[in-house]
């Protein structure tokens, strides 16, 4: 066959995003990466970095804060997690779509905001640790600056992804297996852990997987609402970067993140395949395989011990279920997943000068000061410019990919597809720094271009998800249809799959402008300390000075967050 007569595949569509992720994040990494094993004096190899990091107690200490609090943070986000997943794919699908979008929101809504939130609530004047003191569980100001409160602060931040992963597991989980295991002589509690529990393990490891490579990149929570014995790796890199220049130092810890999170990633990928990630079918492992084995005979004890354990409760009881306990934790979850983003709008009219909750009176002066602000004001206008470049960018890269990935029979399409995620998998603060270090040679540091292009390369994985679901989801024979009624390719996609697809795209935009607005790590390192954004100017502002100001702001970050998503829901394919 001629080269003319043969078919371009369509993974080429990829191409462009290919070479922005490969020039953004594959090449300033493995940079960041290769500044770790200098020396300091000669510019030669050195391992110095990782041996004062291993060798000093302070800083052994701090990586396994690190790896000890993203673990406790991943099991807590799974136990929590996992009863409130199976409530919602349990529930009928529209009040699901419903459900589900409380407990999305608080995702999306800043970690910054959130955790300023509970800096107020938790406090001494706060509203829950007055809550605790009457009830005799907590004196007040204990409940702050503490290893619980970093935990407790970065579930909440986390609960919400760990919730979504389990859920899109468990929504494509047959019922009829559960029924049939019924038929077959298990009873609810067995058919529950020998089939459903088994089936949703890729979801529980997806979950995981994702929140522990998310936790070892914190520094916001550790930073405001724990100790100096809190002090995880985050906040080490920003100090030995912003304050002592140290960057060999700074690359050898991002080094070790990074190193963590791919070694995490290897372990997933063996146990059931990337691909599970995304929804993806995984790994299927042979029924003789000793893991497996093992899985099941585990899974069969669970279930026959808290089956006999159900039957002696119901006895004790007179015969009494617990059908209202299921539906009534996932309602006291989610209400303390939205508790601290209701909290922020009577905080914000108060008429005090100091923050409490609830406040001592309504006044609307905040506001006035926040709106008459030129400082507030510009970094708002430049996270909203920031913002809407970032869509704009993320959209073109992600439609083309998404319809290569979509239309491809590439082999190739696996590693692209994993490409595209890997934004996902690398810690943002490795990301950022990595960014800031390459964009510090050519000249970006402190400007605009050089956070949009930060803030796509973190939006990319989101934007191209949604999109690759929505063109999977398309039905290309409509295409065909319209090559037989004399359409072209771009007349075809322009009048034909661009109308039915419109409600992703939509979506996807909305989405990446999301992660744009509300990102903090890029525009604090790439800003430069002369352009902020708006999460910059309130971070700025939680550090050296908090005033009422700061909740206005808070709050309408918070109103824009909440419009745009519900907007971005409200277009988004229906299953």
């Amino acid at each position: 066959m001629t080269l003319a007569g043969r078919r371009l595949d369509p993974l080429w569509l990829a191409a462009p995003g290919l070479v922005f992720l490969l020039g953004f994040l594959l090449a300033p990494v493995l940079q960041l990466l290769s500044v770790s094993l200098e020396d300091a004096d000669t510019g030669g190899f050195s391992l110095a970095a990782y041996q004062r990091a291993f060798g000093v107690p302070v800083y052994v200490r701090v990586i396994t804060n690190t790896f000890v609090m993203a673990l406790q943070t991943m099991a807590c986000c799974l136990v929590l997690g996992y009863p409130l997943a199976y409530w919602l794919a349990r529930l009928p699908k529209r009040r699901q779509r419903l459900v589900s979008l409380l407990v999305l929101l608080p995702f999306w809504t800043s970690a910054l905001v959130k955790n300023f939130a509970w800096l107020v609530l938790l406090g001494r004047n706060g509203a829950v640790s007055g809550v605790l003191d009457w009830l005799g569980i907590a004196e007040p100001g204990s409940l702050l600056f503490n290893r619980g409160a970093v935990i407790f602060a970065m579930t909440h931040s986390m609960l919400p992804l760990a919730v979504v992963a389990m859920l899109s597991v468990m929504g494509q989980i047959d019922n009829r297996l559960v029924l049939a295991a019924g038929t077959l002589g298990a009873t609810r509690v067995e058919a529950f852990w020998r089939v459903f529990f088994q089936l949703s393990m890729p979801g529980v490891a997806s979950a995981g997987l994702l929140v522990f490579i998310g936790a070892l990149g914190y520094f916001i929570t550790p930073a405001l609402l724990g100790s100096p014995r809190e002090t995880m790796m985050g906040q080490v890199i920003i100090l030995q970067i912003q304050t002592m220049d140290n960057w060999i130092f700074a690359s050898a810890l991002a080094a070790m993140l990074i190193g963590a999170a791919l070694l995490s990633c290897l372990l997933f990928d063996r146990l059931f395949g990337l691909s599970a990630i995304a929804g993806g079918s995984g790994v299927q492992r042979s029924p003789r395989s000793p893991v497996r084995r093992f899985g099941l005979w585990l899974l069969a004890r669970l279930g026959s011990g808290f089956s006999r354990l159900a039957e002696g409760l119901a006895r004790l009881l007179g015969g009494h279920r617990f059908g209202w306990l299921l539906p009534a934790y996932g309602i006291a979850v989610i209400a303390v997943l939205v508790l601290p983003i209701l909290a922020l709008f009577p905080m914000a009219f108060t008429s005090s000068e100091f923050l409490s909750f609830p406040p001592p009176g309504f006044s609307l002066r905040w506001f006035a000061e926040y709106f008459a602000s030129p400082v507030w004001v510009a970094a708002t206008l430049r996270s909203f410019g920031i913002g809407a470049a970032t869509a704009v960018v993320t959209l073109c890269i992600a439609t083309l990919a998404g319809f290569g990935l979509a239309r491809s029979g590439s082999r190739l399409t696996g590693a692209v597809f994993l490409l595209f995620l890997l934004p996902m998998i690398v810690p943002s603060i490795v990301v950022a720094v990595a960014l800031f270090y390459l964009f510090a040679q050519l000249g970006l540091v402190a400007t605009d271009l050089g956070i949009m292009i930060g803030h796509t390369v973190h939006a990319i994985p989101i934007a191209f998800v949604i999109l690759l679901a929505t063109l999977k989801g398309y039905d290309w024979r409509l295409d065909q249809a319209a090559a037989t009624l004399g359409a072209n390719r771009l007349r075809s996609f322009l009048r034909v799959a661009m109308p039915l697809t419109k409600g992703g795209l939509v979506a996807a935009g909305i989405f990446a402008f999301l992660s744009s607005f509300e990102e903090l790590t890029v525009a604090l390192f790439i800003g430069g300390g002369l352009r902020s954004t708006l999460p910059k100017q309130l971070w700025d502002d939680v550090v050296l000075q908090v005033s009422p100001t700061l909740v206005a702001a808070s709050v309408v970050v918070v109103v824009v967050v909440t419009a745009l998503f519900l907007l971005a829901e409200a277009l988004r394919p229906k299953d």
